[in-house]
Order: C-alpha cells, then structure tokens, then sequence
C-alpha cells in the first residue's frame, strides 16, 4: 500500500547496511534540528529525490485481539526551553469513537550511521518516550505511554528529511511507537502500537514480508477497509468504497464532537 503520487525520475537502487551497521552519537547535534515535521508531514521524498510520496496515516493496533487503532498528529512543536521534548496535539480512534489528546514526545538518544545509502547524504534515527492524554470527560479515554524510533537524514544542504531512501525496499517502516493505553476509568493497561507502514511488535497480525499484511484472523477487527482498498480490482463499488474511507481525514469530521 505504498502510494506514490508523482515519479519525476528513476529509482535509486541503494547500498543496503548489513546487520550492525556502525553508528556515531548525535545526541547534542540533535538540538541543532526541529524534527515536529518528521510526524506531521503530508508527504516526503523517497529514494533519491526522484519521487514523491503521499504518506499514509500511521497503522496501528489495540489490545490483545489486534483492533484496529487509528492515531494522527495535528501538531508537534519543539519545546523552546527544551530542544528535545516536542509537545504534540492529535485524535485517536477506534472503532467509531474518537478522543482528542495531548502529550508529549522526548528525546534521549540520537545515531547517525557511518555508512550511508547515498554518498554525502547523513542518515540516523532518533529514540525516546512519549506520554499522550486523552481528554478525559470523552468516551473510552485513557493515556498512553511508550517509546519511539523515527528515522531520518540530513542531505547535502543541511536539511533535516524524513527518511524515505530505501521506501521501495521490503519492510519500509519509519516512525515506530511501541507502548500501552491505560484506561483512566478501570486502569485496564493494553498493548498499543503504531507506525508508517509497519506496526511494532505486531507479532500474529503482520505476516507480511515485503510490506504491511492483516492476518485473516483478525481481519474482522477493524482491518476489512485497509485490506480492501489494496485490492487488484481498484474498479469495483466495494474497492472504492473502502479506498474512500481509507482516505477519509476523520479527525478533521470529528472536530465538533470531539471539542465541544
């Protein structure tokens, strides 16, 4: 499902690192960067700079049964005072329902690799926790917690990118959050994970290898949409209709529920 919008010239094909790629500490160097856009961005560049990707909603899931988790970013924005904590402002949904939240992301660790993929170009990723609050008087609200991987590099320039470089590569996946939802009225504590393309630790639900697959055991639970706007018959009235709801921006139809 890796939808790209506009193809202005040839696929790089890259130099893959090998299992333990060597790395350097980027952690001071880090404050040097605003990476808010690196989880709100709309769309990224992928490759060499030669193609333009629209990047879907993070994929994500809930609990022990895989349900479907919706999660997007409306806002991140570096803390003035604190360079590595990011405050953030999103929707969640499951389901129907849906909570608005706030939060923040910190980061404690950076790495840039000593190799790179494109020769001049710097890539690394950054690593830390979050804790994100859902309003509290909304229906089925809780708070997560967790920690986080986002990749990115720095290209010839000195700009800060998403890292998209190997975006046609198997298992693509940027963006990783890995953690818990707690339910404020019960403390019930569950599994929620989310992430572009791939989901962490999404264990019997993932089977793909090359990109994102729903296990057809939990198909049922909140994935028939995902699953169906992917099919071979782009044509057909069901296709279309789960294309259109994929495609669907929620958080923004939700708006008056959800802030009254």
């Amino acid at each position: 499902m890796k939808k790209i919008l506009i193809i202005v010239g040839l696929i790089f094909t890259g130099f893959v690192f090998g299992q333990q790629p060597k790395t350097t500490g980027f952690l001071t160097e880090t404050t040097k960067y605003d990476f808010s856009n690196l989880w709100t961005l709309s769309k990224f560049q992928a490759e060499d700079d030669t193609i333009i990707i629209e990047r879907q909603d993070p994929i994500g899931y809930i609990g022990e049964n895989f349900q479907r988790f919706y999660i997007h970013f409306i806002s991140a924005i570096q803390n003035p005072t604190n360079k590595l904590e990011y405050l953030i402002y999103g929707k969640t949904r499951v389901k129907s329902n849906v909570c608005s939240f706030q939060g923040k992301i910190n980061i404690l660790d950076s790495k840039t690799y000593i190799a790179s993929e494109i020769p001049g170009v710097k890539q690394g990723y950054i690593t830390g926790n979050y804790s994100f609050f859902e309003d509290s008087k909304q229906k089925g609200s809780g708070f997560f917690t967790g920690k986080f991987t986002t990749n990115f590099y720095i290209d010839k320039k000195g700009n800060l990118k998403y890292d998209a470089i190997m975006f046609m590569a198997d298992s693509f996946e940027n963006n990783q959050f890995e953690g818990y939802w707690t339910s404020y009225k019960n403390n019930d504590k569950k599994n929620c994970c989310w992430g572009d393309y791939r989901i962490p630790n999404s264990r019997g639900l993932d089977y793909g290898t090359g990109e994102f697959m729903v296990n057809e055991e939990y198909m049922k639970n909140g994935w028939q949409t995902f699953v169906l706007s992917d099919s071979q018959k782009p044509d057909s009235d069901d296709v279309k209709k789960a294309i259109k709801e994929e495609e669907r921006k929620w958080w923004i139809e939700n708006e008056k529920t959800t802030n009254p």
